[in-house]
């Protein structure tokens, strides 16, 4: 499997922050039945068991609705639990590292800043690429905001699928409209929402119409 455009529509970035009423199993559920388009799984606090077993889970669910799975930053339990791909930033495993170390059928994300980090992505054989933050977040606190036109010059620089990420809602979407995204990352306005299912339902519209106004 290999990184389609549709894949980035809906991207939802996990975060058991809002799992005090459901599981993140069953959150990811209901916003994959909502229509998000690929599931990354990000944990930063569990083990390496824990985090190996709710892999496995979650890639499980994603194969029964035919949507890709993502791990954020570890390899190795990407590879054990037969993920789709794996993501990684700037700080973590150099993408070239990910790619000879993952092989040539994995989807690799890398999320880059700067054109020459997303010519260098390409180089190391990304994917697909994150661009962000695009707006203002709480969830990365460290996370610096993306200029609009440094947003479009690596858009422009690349062939590449990308995907935006950091501070989008359904308020803010529409803002990227033109800027050459094929679709967004979303971790809050996801699973924060009281009815995940049918906020992704909305979601999903509004990106489609994002990239194809």
């Amino acid at each position: 499997m290999k990184c389609d455009k549709q894949y980035l529509r809906l991207y939802a970035v996990t975060d058991r922050t809002w799992t005090e009423k459901q599981t993140l199993f069953q959150q990811v559920e209901a916003a994959v039945k909502g229509g998000a388009t690929c599931v990354q799984l990000r944990e930063k606090e569990l083990d390496e068991a824990a985090f190996l077993q709710e892999a496995k889970e979650i890639c499980a669910l994603c194969r029964r609705y035919n949507v890709p799975f993502i791990v954020n930053d570890n390899v190795d339990i990407a590879l054990a639990c037969g993920a789709d791909g794996v993501h990684v930033g700037q700080e973590d495993m150099a993408a070239g590292d990910v790619r000879c170390r993952a092989g040539k059928d994995i989807i690799l994300g890398v999320t880059v800043h700067t054109v020459e980090e997303a010519r260098q992505a390409v180089l190391n054989g990304a994917d697909y690429l994150g661009l962000g933050a695009v707006f203002p977040t709480g969830t990365k606190t460290d996370a610096e905001q993306m200029p609009g036109d440094m947003l479009r010059a690596i858009c422009d620089s690349v062939e590449l699928p990308i995907v935006a990420i950091g501070g989008i809602n359904r308020d803010n979407l529409f803002k990227l409209s033109g800027s050459g995204v094929d679709g967004v990352a979303l971790v809050s306005a996801i699973f924060s929402a009281e009815d995940i299912e049918e906020t992704c339902r909305e979601l999903r519209a509004l990106s489609e119409k994002m990239v194809n106004p």
